[in-house]
C-alpha cells in the first residue's frame, strides 16, 4: 500500500517522541500525524544507542516547530518525511552524521546519507563503537525468526 503522494510541506509542533526516527506532529489545524524519517534506521528499542537516538531527536525537536517535507506514505499510514528543524538542519542527516542512525539502503540511493554514514563509521561515532553493530532491519528480522522458531519448538511438544 506503499502510495505516493506528492511532496508537500507540512508544518506543526512535536508532541510526542516514540522512537529515533519516529514522531507525532500537531499541525496547525490541530490534526495529529504521525512522521517517520525517510532514507534512514533508527536502532530498535532494547538495541544499543536506541536511547541515544530518541534522546537526540527530543533535545533537537520535541516541543518545538518543525518543517516536514512528505515524501510518501507507509503501509502504517505514517508520513515518511525529511524534517527540518532550527535554522533548516535536516534532522535525518543528522541523526546519521551523529553515528545514531543507518542509511536505509533498501528504500534509498541517497549520496549524501551514505557519505554521511561513511564518515560515522569511519570516526567511530555512536553505534559505530559496537565493533559489530547491527542494523535495525536484521534485528527485527533475527527477532521474526527467533519468534518463528519458539512457536515451532513449541508446536513439537
Amino acid at each position: 500500500m506503499n502510495s505516493k503522494v506528492k511532496p508537500t510541506i507540512l508544518t506543526g509542533k512535536v508532541i510526542s517522541i516514540m522512537d529515533g526516527d519516529t514522531f507525532k506532529l500537531l499541525t496547525k489545524d490541530a490534526t495529529t500525524v504521525k512522521i517517520r524519517l525517510a532514507n534512514i534506521d533508527c536502532p530498535e528499542k532494547k538495541q544499543p544507542f536506541s536511547t541515544n537516538a530518541k534522546r537526540f531527536v527530543s533535545e533537537a525537536i520535541f516541543n518545538k516547530n518543525v518543517t516536514v517535507q512528505i515524501l510518501k506514505k507507509d503501509r502504517y499510514r505514517r508520513l515518511i518525511a525529511n524534517v527540518f528543524y532550527g535554522d533548516s538542519i535536516n534532522l535525518n542527516h543528522q541523526l546519521v552524521k551523529n553515528g545514531l542512525a543507518w542509511h536505509y539502503v533498501k528504500y534509498s540511493k541517497d549520496t549524501l546519507l551514505q557519505s554521511l554514514e561513511d564518515s560515522a563509521k569511519k570516526n567511530r561515532l555512536g553505534l559505530w563503537q559496537e565493533l559489530n553493530a547491527i542494523s535495525p532491519w536484521q534485528w527485527r528480522a533475527n527477532k521474526k525468526e527467533a519468534s518463528r522458531l519458539k512457536k515451532l519448538n513449541k508446536n513439537k511438544d
